[in-house]
Formats: structure tokens, C-alpha cells, sequence
């Protein structure tokens, strides 16, 4: 007995789900989940069930012979059309006489004999089978005077009566082509958020333009659209801190050396083209010096472009639990939530997902305690020592921290970030997670516990500072380096803003 998913097209007439739920019955599949709203697409429902495959089979056979199951996605055809109809008692009844033999669905009809077109009917129309339309089209030339106002072949102008379709094309242009199969069982995670997010009170509609809307982002900002913010520090004895804020998503760190460059978290990785072009105009030779990278946590935005660089990936094991489930709430109390899970899924597809392939784990703990957070283990990076810090799981199983007390520096993920220094197009890409996933912490009173004990940490560090600085460099996972004062993170020196041309 195993789950299963599928999506019908269900005939908006009474005693339909009905005749769909009889056929799932009498082959005793139990349904898990079933989800409509008439509001959003008034045939569409989403189903999972529990059977043995042999019942599957039977089901999916009887549902497409009732012309329920939807196993395509042709994007459909769209007419609007002026059509003069003659003031004759049945005029009407003859012209949908044409539209119904050809399964066409009417989204729109206008017709006012007291209007600036007495004459003149509006009609907008949907017909999934295209080869319909030329049909159509012959039949109503032939009796009525009409002229095609529009005609798209697209998917772009469905209407509601076709959301889901409609959110398939557009899924389809974010993603590239991609087989329909595949697009179903995405359209079905993304219901299944909406459904979810639906008992929170928020609005289906909002889930969905929120899903577009991030994929919608990285895509505009990749390629010709891409930017970012510079800031390089050097911290003394020849090494060099640059961080990298992409438009969205995580910071990317280099600790350059004339030695060896390590890389702190690599960003998406739809972004890695113009990082790499970006370093290479910035940090020359950063990149052939490039040794290691260290993963602070296993979010898209932190490792999402680790298999690109070709070089070991040093992370905790819980890192490495969370990319092999491809479920960003794995470890934790948050382990079964379907939200976290599909927005996992939806991030990778969005950003190009490549995690580190040469992978490297911190398994023994050094045995110390550095504030409140257990010391996994030590590098050595241009002869100065860090520490690798645990999370307490926080805000991701696994994510760790990076601290040097000789150079007063503490790289904080994303437990510590300078918000207020966000940039407004940056802080609406980060709200959208908050609203597809409620929080993007995991946990969140272990979050507070863990700030208070990195700004502990970053209140007691003192070294041999350059520049002037007196204190902790605070590198957090989104914003600036910042330090730490008396009541807030201010960025520390210069940012400079890098746009994709160069």
C-alpha cells in the first residue's frame, strides 16, 4: 500500500466528485487528502490516496475513461471574438449551439441591444483541444458576421475558469520545458501549501502569486538582471575578507590569502555565472586559489551552488541529512511539515539547485565550549586559527557557525542579520518564504537563544584589529558585515554596488 497522487478535471454539475469518489471506493483506495475551491478553478480537485498498485491502476483506467484523470497540460487556445448576431427569438441559442459541439467554455459574454453595438455580441471563449478552433472558427464565418479580436495559443490569457492550467504555463515558463507528468505532481505540491496555508486563514491566491513571484524574482535577476553588494575588508596578515550579496538570497564569503581563498556559503545557484565573473573582475586569481568551501547550512541559498566550484565542501552531517531528504525541516520539530517540504522542492527547481558533491563532514566535537555552543572541530585558514560553532537547530538542523578570535570575526549564518541594512527589493524577495513557510526558522525560541549567544560571544571578542575597528566583524548570513553597538548591527566600512555589467 503506497501514496499516490493525481490530479482530475471534474465536470462542474452535481453528483460529479461523487461518481469519482464511487470509483476510488469500490476498488478500496483510501483517500488521504482531497482539496477543491471552486474559487480558485471550479473543476479542478486534488486527490491522494493509499492502495495497492493493482487498485491504482484500476482507478487512474476508470477515471480517464470518465474523462476525469488529467494526465496533460496543453496550454489551450483563447478567442474573443465580436460576433453580430441577428435580432431573432433563438439567435443566441443557434450561436452556442457552434460553441458547445466544439467544447468550447465561455468565459465571457456581453450583449446590451441598448448599447453603442446593438447588434454586436462579445464572447470570450477557452477550448483545451486546439484543433477545435479552426473547426470553430469555419463554422461561425459561414453564418455570422464576426471579426477575432484575440487568439492565443500560449496559455497567457486563460482564465480563472483555468487557474491551474493557467499557473502550469507559467510554472513551465520559469522552469523550461518539462514534461507534464512533472508539472502535475508540482501543481500538486503547490496545492497542497495553498491547502495548508488555507486553515492559517491566507488567501489561495496569495500562496500561488507568491510561488510565481519567487521564481519570477531569481529568474529577473539572473543573466542581465543580476547585482550586487561588495564590501572588502582586510583583516591583517595578508588576509582578506569580500562579501558578496547577491540580489536574493544568501551572502557569499571569500577568505582570501595569497596562499588559498575559502569560500563561506556559495549562494544560489542560478547566480553562479555572474558570481564567478563578478570575482574574477574583483578578487583576480581568488578563484585558482580556491581551496575549500565551508557550508554554513543546508538552504539553497547557502549551498545551492557548492557542486559548481569543483572543491571540497566542509559541513555538519545534518547539512548533509537535509540535501540527501531535499526537506529543509529534517532534524527537527518542524521534521513533518508539508510546507517546509514543498517549499524545499519549489526553492531547488527555482534556483538550479546544485549542492556540494565532494563533501568533507564535521564529526568530532573538539570537546570545548565556546559561549554556549559546542566547538565541532578547528581549521586553519592563513595561519589563523577558527572555530567551527554548533547551532542549536534553530533555524536549520546542522547549521554551524565560524568564529576567530585573533581576528575578531564571527560568521553568524543565519541566526544574526543585520535586517534594518536590507534593501527594500531584498527584504520583499525574504518575505516571501516567511509567507509560503510561516517562518523561516525552524525553531524559533532556539533562535533567540542562539542570537543571544553569538552577540555574547561578539561582545567579549577583542584582537588585533586593523583599520581602527575595536569590534567583532559580524558576518551574517543576508546584509552587511556589520558590528555589533549597543542596541543594533551597523555595517561596517564601505559597500559597494556592483551591477551585472560590470
Amino acid at each position: 500500500m503506497e501514496k499516490y497522487s493525481f490530479v482530475t478535471r471534474i465536470p462542474d454539475q452535481p453528483g460529479a466528485l461523487h461518481r469519482a469518489a464511487e470509483v476510488i471506493t469500490r476498488h478500496e483506495g483510501n483517500i488521504n487528502r482531497i482539496q477543491f475551491d471552486r474559487r480558485i478553478d471550479p473543476c479542478t480537485v486534488f486527490f491522494e490516496l493509499t492502495a495497492t498498485l493493482e487498485a491504482r491502476e484500476s482507478i487512474a483506467r476508470e477515471l480517464m475513461e470518465m474523462g476525469y484523470l488529467q494526465t496533460a497540460l496543453a496550454p489551450g487556445s483563447f478567442l474573443k471574438l465580436y460576433v453580430h448576431i441577428p435580432h431573432t427569438p433563438g439567435a443566441l441559442f443557434r450561436f452556442l449551439r457552434y460553441t458547445t459541439a466544439c467544447r468550447a467554455n465561455i468565459a465571457f459574454i456581453d450583449f446590451d441591444d441598448r448599447g453603442n453595438q446593438p447588434d454586436r455580441l462579445t464572447v470570450s471563449l477557452n477550448l483545451e483541444d486546439s484543433t477545435n478552433v479552426s473547426r470553430l472558427l469555419d463554422q461561425l464565418k459561414s453564418r455570422f458576421r464576426m471579426e477575432v479580436v484575440e487568439y492565443d495559443t500560449t496559455g497567457k490569457h486563460l482564465d480563472d475558469t483555468v487557474f491551474y492550467l493557467r499557473f502550469a504555463q507559467s510554472l513551465r515558463v520559469l522552469l523550461g520545458e518539462s514534461e507534464d507528468r512533472f508539472l502535475l505532481k508540482l501543481l500538486g505540491d503547490a496545492n497542497h501549501i495553498a491547502q495548508e496555508l488555507s486553515h492559517l486563514g491566507q488567501d489561495p491566491r496569495t500562496t500561488f502569486e507568491s510561488i510565481l513571484e519567487t521564481g519570477e524574482t531569481l529568474r529577473n535577476t539572473s543573466g542581465e538582471g543580476f547585482y550586487a553588494d561588495l564590501q572588502t575588508i582586510p583583516l591583517g596578515d595578508g588576509i582578506t575578507l569580500v562579501c558578496i550579496q547577491p540580489p536574493c538570497g544568501g551572502n557569499i564569503f571569500l577568505l582570501d590569502t595569497p596562499e588559498e581563498c575559502v569560500m563561506v556559503d556559495t549562494g544560489y545557484g542560478i547566480y553562479h555565472a555572474e558570481i564567478t565573473r563578478l570575482i574574477r573582475e574583483r578578487v583576480p586569481g581568488a578563484l585558482d586559489r580556491l581551496s575549500r568551501v565551508i557550508v554554513t547550512h543546508a538552504d539553497a541559498d547557502h549551498c545551492g551552488a557548492g557542486g559548481n566550484y569543483g572543491v571540497p565542501a566542509l559541513m555538519h552531517p545534518g547539512t548533509m541529512d537535509i540535501i540527501r531528504a531535499s526537506n529543509r525541516a529534517y532534524g527537527s520539530r518542524s521534521e513533518e511539515s508539508v510546507l517546509e517540504e514543498v517549499y524545499t522542492v519549489l526553492i531547488a527547481l527555482f534556483s538550479r539547485f546544485h549542492p556540494p558533491d565532494r563533501v568533507e563532514l564535521f564529526t568530532d566535537h573538539a570537546g570545548t565550549i565556546r559561549e554556549t555552543f559546542p566547538v565541532l572541530s578547528t581549521i586553519k585558514i592563513g595561519g589563523h586559527e577558527f572555530e567551527v560553532l554548533e547551532g542549536m537547530g534553530g533555524h536549520l538542523h546542522g547549521q554551524i557557525y565560524l568564529y576567530s578570535s585573533s581576528l575578531g570575526i564571527l560568521f553568524s549564518a543565519d541566526t544574526a542579520i543585520n535586517f534594518e541594512h536590507l534593501t527594500p527589493e531584498r527584504s520583499r524577495y525574504n518575505n516571501l518564504a516567511v509567507i509560503l513557510v510561516t517562518s523561516v526558522n525552524v525553531d524559533s525560541d532556539k533562535v533567540r537563544t542562539e542570537r543571544n549567544g553569538l552577540f555574547a560571544l561578539a561582545r567579549k571578542t577583542k584582537g588585533p584589529f586593523s583599520g581602527g575597528r575595536k569590534e567583532c566583524l559580524i558576518c551574517g548570513g543576508h546584509g552587511p558585515v556589520s558590528v555589533l553597538g549597543e542596541k543594533r548591527l551597523s555595517p561596517w566600512g564601505e559597500v559597494e554596488h556592483y551591477s551585472g555589467t560590470g
